[in-house]
Order: C-alpha cells, then structure tokens, then sequence
C-alpha cells in the first residue's frame, strides 16, 4: 500500500515508542526509546534511537528481549535527555497509546531535573478507535496488518516507531477524507501524575477491624503510615506485610491504626484518623507490637455475603436482521434521534457518534440534509435510510427497509459484538482476565472540544470505595497495585483498563463513570458509545443517549457475582459534578 504524500498540516509530528521495565512510571524504567521527527511528507528528517541503562530489574524479558546484559553498556538516560528534548521541542508527540509513553518520558525527565517541551499529543490508538476500521482490536501489529505496514520485530522502539509512522500517515489520511478531527489533546491539561505508593499486596486474612492497644495487632489489619519513618518506607512495609498486615496508602473508615513518628503531625492522615477514632502509633510502639502479632481470620474460613448488585443477567441475541450495520443518525431532535437510535439498535445495527469509516449507512431525520458531513457521505456514496425505513423493517415479515434492497457500498462488520440495551447485564466470559472500557463520542474540532474525564471508583462490599485511592481519576490515574488505571486519551476518546485476575479481592465492582467540566451538559455532548474490550476482540457495546441536564453519568459496572464477573451497561446521570459523585461513594475531597 502506497504511504499518503503529506502529514497533516498544523503540526510538526514527532513518533514515539518506549520500551519499560513495568507499566508504572513511578518506579518503573524506560529501558530503550525511539523518537522520528517527520517532514510534511512522512519521512524522517532526524531520529534519536538507543537503549537505555535503567539501573535496576529490566522486568519482562519475555516481552522485549533486553536483558541486563545487554542495556549494561548502554547511556543513562540523563545522558541523552538534552538531545531528546531538543527533538521533542515545538513538535507534536505522537504514539501508540500516547499517556503511556509521554508518561514514562516525563517521569524521566523530572527525574534528570528537567522539562519536557511536548505541548500537545496525539494517541493513534485513540485515532483508530474514531476511525472505526473494521478489525477485531486495535493492536499496533493488527493496525499494521490492516494498513499492510510491515513489522519485522514487535516490541523492538525502533521498529515500532517506522511501524507506527506508516500507521500514522494512513489513518490521518484517512480521516481527513472523513473530515474528523484529529484525536491530539494538550499535556500540561492531562498530566499524568503518578505517586510514589507503596505497592497493594493481597492479603489472604480477614480485617478484623480497629486495633485495640492492650489486644495487639492481628493479621488482616489495615495500617497506613504517615511522615518519614526511620525504616525506608518500602522496607517498613514490606515487613509489615510479612507479618501478615495489610499496608494502605490512604486512610478509610476500615483502617485498623496509622503509623506516624511526629505526634504533633498536621498530616490529612493523621487528621482524618483522628477525627474517625482510629489509634495513632509510633514506629517504636508499632515495632514492639510486631513481636506479638495475632493470627487471623483466612478470607477463605466462611462465605463472603452475595453482594446484591444489578438484576440477573440477560440473554443477547446473536443474529438480528442489521446485525453488524453501523448507522450514523443526522438532524432530528434530540428525542427523535433517541428514539431512532434505540430501534436501530432493536434491528442488531450499531449507531455510531462519527461519519468514520466503519459506516454503512445514514438514517437521515428533519433538517438532516443540511448537516455538513451530508457532503462526505455523498462522496462514500452511502445508502440513506429515513424514519419510514427503520419503523417498517422492526414490523414482523416486513420488506426490506429502501436502503437495505442493494448491497451496502461498505459490507457490514464481521466484527460487530453483542449490543446492549441500557440497564441490560451479561456474564462475561469465564477465560477473561483483562478488559478495558472505552468510551467515544462525537469528535469536535480542538477549539470546540467538550471537556469530559472518564474516571473509574473500585468498590467494597458495601457499595462504596475503601479509601481515596480508589477513586481513578485524571490525576490519579492508576491503583495503587496497578490492576486498574485510566488509558486511551484521545479528546473524544476515553477509556478504563482493568485487569480481572489480579484485582484484589477487596473489590467487588469497579465502576466506570464520567464527568463534563464547565457549564456543558451530556445533552450537548450528544450520543455516548461504549465498548468493552479483552484484548483481542470487543466483548459487548452499547451507546448512551439519554442525556439532558446531567454533568455526571455512570456508563457501565464490572462486578463480581457468585464468583462470576459481570457487566451491567448502566447509563445513569446526575446533576451534580465529578466531586459530589465522587463524595457519593464515600471519597473525602479536599476543598
């Protein structure tokens, strides 16, 4: 396939790909970077390619083949910051799953005591979401494979970034004849900022609740620590765990006792123990105490209560008579294209939030003729269906709807998953270990562009969150174990990573959730698609369109149930903003 002659103009484009030792930028490496700084044609005008000595564990060897011996001769990174910064300066930083990559960047950088230039990014990742291509995921390698791009060694930077360049230049290709705009948002507006924690261990033992000073500790407690400690902090709790505690990061109403060596300490965790009750320890008494630890409760010695999350699940049709159509809806009011959405979705068709390239056909309402992107499906020569069409082919035994007696211009998707109606529940299936949820929405332009955060609660038993790191949002990204974390920041383009067989145990539901900032309101923002994905096919979808007033809405629950994960498509919205969602669930927010 023949590379487009020109780059999108606007931008001075960067490709970026970094290999790490782990997924957290806060105590991982970078272990080898490539960078590519293109010509409006696509080539590479000047390129910084090396590995780097991390100085520590390279992790998954597996993975990327750069064993301590060979990163052993390799620069610092301190060593080639200068030069890469001064590649990255005034360009616009483009990568695969963009966050990842300019996280672990910044995170170096900050660690040399210096900036990083990037202004803005772009994530093709997020692109190729937009885009609607009709693959089965949006693997670097299956996108390379579907622009027939070829990929000599996958996780080698360098040749992921020729890879990635060859993938960049078709896709905006593509969506500039779409006219969509480019997925590319601003860094300093989404920081990812990553604190140093210490590592979530499961702990196999019960809480046994608030620690009683003349009882002693018993495993399963919960303790948190404040302030400097004589121990290194990483070294106290890991010794902590040993005995069979459970060591947090924030203080909740299920912590058993703080640690902390300042007894005049205005810390948020000592205040908040103290306003709660909750005993407040040197770590001198703590040290004495660790001689006498009391065995606990396992997890597994009685049946964990049922929690009552949403109705029994649902069975979804495998075959409906559009299934793997995707129908763009234009004109109509709001509550007309409600409606239509909601019976295209009867007939098994897709309503998709963009004229993308996954398209088959457009359902055409009042005032729909004037709409600017009619221009682009004239072009594409799409079918176009009326209100008539969809109400006639829901009747039983009826005719093919007019737009459905020729073939489609653009077959229908061989990679359609389940849809879902809102409120509707299904078990996921047993061997699914990791997913994300992915919402998109209508792309605007970048001076139009609607500022909405994705952002995820893990909860307990109890409907509400443990402590305020259970709360994700775009400053806080990740868990403290890493199980769950914010991912794929395009600026229409959100979504929520959750790995199902490690999360811990503590948490029966994680709850996916957004929020609009400003005065705008999800009615504004339009329909809402949602896409639960494993990471080789998209498991089920559904696209939220109720939306009027609200600034808050919950989008979709991934709960445990009698040992069986499920996923309920919710669709509920608020009033309220992010932070009394947030204090809803039982997060302490700051003033």
């Amino acid at each position: 396939m023949t590379r487009p002659a020109r780059l999108p103009t606007g931008h001075r484009w960067v490709v970026v790909d970094v290999e790490t030792s782990g997924l957290r930028s806060s105590t991982h490496r970078v272990l080898s970077v490539a960078a590519l700084a293109l010509r409006e044609d696509g080539s590479v005008e000047r390129e910084l390619v090396t590995l780097l000595n991390p100085g520590c564990d390279p992790g998954p060897v597996h993975i990327h083949n750069l064993t301590p011996q060979r990163l052993a001769g390799a620069p610092r990174f301190e060593e080639v910051a200068k030069d890469l910064l001064e590649l990255l300066d005034g360009r616009t930083l483009v990568a695969h799953n963009a966050s990842f990559d300019y996280g672990f960047l910044d995170a170096e950088v900050r660690r040399a005591g210096m900036t990083m230039p990037t202004r803005q990014r772009l994530c093709t990742l997020a692109l190729s979401r937009r885009l609607e291509i009709d693959v089965p995921n949006h693997k670097l390698s299956t996108l390379a494979a579907h622009w027939k791009v070829r990929q000599n060694r996958a996780h080698d930077a360098y040749d992921d970034a020729l890879v990635l360049t060859e993938v960049f230049a078709h896709s905006a290709s593509l969506a500039e004849s779409l006219r969509l705009p480019l997925p590319v948002v601003g860094c300093a507006d989404r920081r990812a900022v990553y604190p140093d924690r210490v590592p979530r261990v499961e702990s196999p033992w019960r809480n046994p609740g608030r620690l009683d000073p003349g009882a002693g500790l018993v495993q399963g407690m919960k303790l948190v620590i404040s302030g400097s400690t004589d121990v290194p902090r990483l070294a106290l709790a890991a010794r902590l765990t040993a005995a069979g505690l459970d060591v947090m990061n924030s203080v909740s109403r299920q912590t058993s006792v703080v640690v902390c060596n300042d007894p005049h300490s205005s810390s948020v965790k000592v205040r908040r123990a103290v306003a709660d009750g909750i005993p407040v320890l040197t770590e001198r008494q703590l040290g004495e105490m660790l001689l006498h630890v009391t065995p606990g409760e396992p997890k597994g010695a009685a049946a964990p209560s049922e929690v009552q999350w949403p109705r029994p699940a649902t069975t979804v049709p495998s075959t409906k008579p559009w299934h793997g159509r995707r129908v763009l809806i234009v004109g109509g009011s709001h509550a007309d294209s409600v409606l239509m959405r909601s019976r295209i979705v009867q007939l098994g068709a897709k309503p998709s939030v963009n004229l993308s390239a996954g398209v088959t056909d457009v359902l055409v309402l009042d005032g729909g003729e004037l709409d600017p992107r009619m221009d682009r499906v004239s072009a594409r020569q799409l079918p176009l269906l009326t209100a008539p069409d969809v109400n006639s082919a829901l009747e039983p035994a009826a005719p093919p709807a007019r737009g459905a007696l020729r073939e489609p211009i653009r077959p229908p998707s061989q990679w359609v998953a389940p849809l879902l109606a809102r409120g509707e529940v299904i078990d996921l299936p047993p061997q699914t270990t990791s997913l994300t949820v992915n919402a998109s929405w209508r792309a605007h332009t970048e001076d139009d562009a609607f500022d909405v955060d994705v952002v995820a609660l893990l909860l307990g038993e109890d409907g509400r969150v443990g402590c305020d790191e259970d709360f994700l949002f775009y400053n806080s990204p990740t868990s403290s174990d890493g199980t769950v974390g914010l991912s794929c920041d395009g600026s229409s383009e959100q979504g929520v990573r959750i790995e199902l067989a490690a999360l811990h145990s503590d948490y029966q539901c994680v709850s996916v959730s957004a929020a609009i900032g400003g005065d705008r309101t999800f009615g504004e923002l339009g329909p809402i698609s949602v896409t639960v994905d494993a990471p080789d096919h998209t498991i089920a979808s559904f696209v939220l369109d109720a939306g009027t007033t609200e600034r808050t809405m919950h989008f979709a629950e991934i709960y445990r149930r009698a040992g069986q994960w499920r996923l309920r498509a919710v669709g509920q919205g608020y009033e309220y903003d992010l932070a009394t969602l947030a204090t809803e669930y039982g997060v302490t927010v700051d003033d």
